[in-house]
């Protein structure tokens, strides 16, 4: 603790404060207005987005008004950052969380009860505990500021049932100014923040949530490691750092250990680790280390690292409010930043089923799914992405943002309704008796004519779709059936093994009452015709002398005499044969390979893909 901390007084001007004790010679954009007003007394809701200032916005008038400012924050490790960086500037700051040692606690009990404390941290279950309250009401208080108030909120992409009892402090503390702060809120979000803080009379002040200085980009997952390798080749600049989110707690693990292969200094973050690791992992983070942070959503909130380069996602993010607070921890200097977002239709239908067996009420589900058709959105956009990020929370910006690739190079558009009927209608005619259907890599050899063993069990080469698709690559039809999955035209059941479903929405497509317009990179025309593409030659043939080919059988021998199995229990050279062919770059393509079940799926995908990759 500060022996003599200087104690702001009314005397002192918020000018005097921010500069003294802050350093800055001046308020930006609405902060001396927000400060003004809860000096005077009022409350309100400040919505500002990352690296804008909302600190300033409480802290100045804590320290000006008489008596201890209480500051709602939702994790440990943004107390303990926020109050390191105030006592670095000379401020009685304080924190009480649950990980506090006890004779830290007392200490921090004492300087309460001595008041020489002027700005106190704490976590909201701790406030609202009787004791604490009946203590406040006893103490002269100068504000409450409730950070990361999206979390008060059950539509917000963080919500916390403890921020809830919040509530009763407009009606334990009438007269004590409350400001909520966020920098992440749509307005149904900022709405109930406003009912659940009693805030429904009092002002908000928005500070517009663009950030031009972050370049945003998106594409299609389709060799993730070595998209991301360029990327981070491109974004980084040898001394800031960067985050990578993935979307599960195994694929930080990997993709931390990649990265290190690759020879940088990477780190993984997920909720399953043990705490002191998560805090070693936090600890060289912000202490200003050139590390990558390989991490889930876990990680992040109240990131205060200025220097943070880029933020790049492997998994498509649940809300455009989920995907601006990721991104925006990169770049809070105002110097240029970027995010990638990598994604694919598997993530779309993921999401999609997670929300309709989700135990939530319907109302819930249906606003959930407006949130992630809203991502979809972004993602698959052929117009400047910033400008229908900026949409979801009630702004907008102009035609051509410039910051952003689409509009750095338009996408040329065009009809590619002929191309989504006939993946539509091989997707029907492959149908199986039972009701089954194939999932995408079958049906791709059937539109481009390939008599493959599973082509020929089903007699599908005497099907009118087969062949059909000669003119586009595998890879463009991926990019089309993508699309009709955004367009929600085609469903992916992830429980079947990846099958695809065609939804009502593909109906009026298939009777040409609906066009649909396709990205013209998404269909580039193929390569002349492989073997075995409606000359009735049967199956390519094993691929002995091919580079990845070999690789796999590698594997599969060490895997075999692991095991003590005979090594076509492991995979067949058939299906070897079509991993090689097919290079799948993700679990989602490997399922789609003829041979590989769930169980393989989910024993030997992460092998099996390492091999893909490492053979480039």
């Amino acid at each position: 603790m500060l022996d003599q901390p200087r104690q702001e007084t009314r005397e002192d001007s918020p000018e005097d404060v921010l500069h003294r004790v802050f350093g800055h010679p001046g308020f930006r954009g609405r902060q001396e207005e927000i400060v003004r007003h809860v000096m005077a007394g009022g409350s309100g809701l400040v919505l500002m987005p990352t690296g804008g200032g909302k600190s300033l916005c409480f802290q100045v008038p804590a320290l000006c008004r008489p008596g201890l400012g209480i500051v709602v924050s939702p994790l440990i490790a943004l107390m303990e950052d926020q109050v390191a960086a105030l006592r670095q500037q000379g401020v009685a700051a304080a924190a009480l969380h649950s990980d506090l040692p006890e004779d830290q606690a007392r200490e921090v009990k004492r300087d309460l009860a001595r008041g020489t404390t002027k700005l106190l941290y704490v976590s909201p279950e701790r406030l609202t505990l009787d004791g604490t309250l009946d203590f406040l009401s006893r103490r002269d208080l100068a504000l409450f500021a409730i950070d990361e108030a999206h979390c008060v909120s059950q539509w917000g992409h963080h919500f916390r049932p403890e921020y809830r009892g919040l509530g009763l402090l407009s009606q334990r503390f009438p007269d004590v100014p409350r400001l909520a702060l966020t920098a992440t809120a749509d307005p149904r979000t900022v709405e109930d923040i406003r009912a659940q803080l009693g805030l429904q009379d009092s002002p908000v002040f928005r500070g517009g949530f663009d950030r031009p200085n972050i370049f945003i980009s998106a594409a299609p997952r389709e060799s993730e490691r070595g998209q991301l390798r360029a990327f981070v080749k491109s974004a980084s600049d040898g001394t800031g750092a960067g985050i990578v989110y993935c979307g599960s707690r195994a694929r930080t693990e990997q993709t931390a250990a990649w990265l290190r292969e690759d020879g940088h200094d990477a780190l993984c973050f997920h909720a399953g680790m043990e705490p002191e690791a998560k805090r070693e992992a936090h600890r060289r983070f912000a202490r200003g280390d050139a590390v990558i942070m390989a991490a889930t959503i876990a990680f992040g909130m109240g990131i205060d690292r200025p220097d943070v380069r880029w933020v790049a996602h492997l998994d498509l993010p649940r809300s455009p409010e989920s995907w601006y607070q990721e991104i925006g921890r990169a770049g809070r200097d105002g110097l240029p930043a970027r995010a990638l977002l990598l994604y694919g239709a598997g993530d779309i239908a993921i999401a999609r089923h997670r929300i309709q067996e989700s135990p939530a009420p319907d109302e819930q589900k249906r606003i959930e799914r407006a949130r992630l058709e809203a991502m979809v959105s972004i993602a698959e956009a052929a117009t400047c992405r910033r400008r229908i990020l900026l949409r979801c929370f009630g702004e907008d910006g102009p035609e051509n943002c410039g910051a952003c690739d689409v509009c750095r190079a338009p996408p040329r558009l065009f009809d590619g309704t002929v191309a989504a009927q006939k993946l539509l209608s091989a997707v029907l005619r492959t149908r199986l008796p039972s009701g089954g259907h194939f999932g995408l890599g079958h049906v791709v050899d059937v539109l481009r004519g390939k008599v493959t063993p599973k082509v020929a069990q089903f007699s599908h080469d005497k099907l009118k779709t087969f062949g059909v698709g000669t003119d586009l690559s595998d890879t463009a039809w991926r990019g089309v059936a993508r699309q009709l999955v955004a367009l929600g035209a085609l469903d992916v059941a992830i429980e079947n093994h990846g099958e695809l479903v065609p939804t009502e929405a593909a109906r009026p497509i298939l009777k040409g009452e609906q066009p649909v317009m396709l990205r013209a990179e998404a269909v580039a025309a193929t390569a002349p015709r492989e073997r075995g593409e409606r000359s009735g030659r049967g199956a390519p043939p094993a691929m002995a002398g091919d580079p990845l080919f070999d690789a796999l059988r590698a594997w599969r021998k060490r895997e075999a005499e692991v095991q003590g199995l005979p090594a076509y229990m492991i995979f067949s050279n058939e299906t070897l044969a079509s991993i090689a062919r097919m290079r799948p770059q993700d679990a989602e393509d490997l399922a789609m390979v003829p041979g590989v079940g769930r169980s393989k799926l989910d024993r030997y995908g992460e092998d099996v893909l390492r091999v893909v990759e490492d053979a480039g």
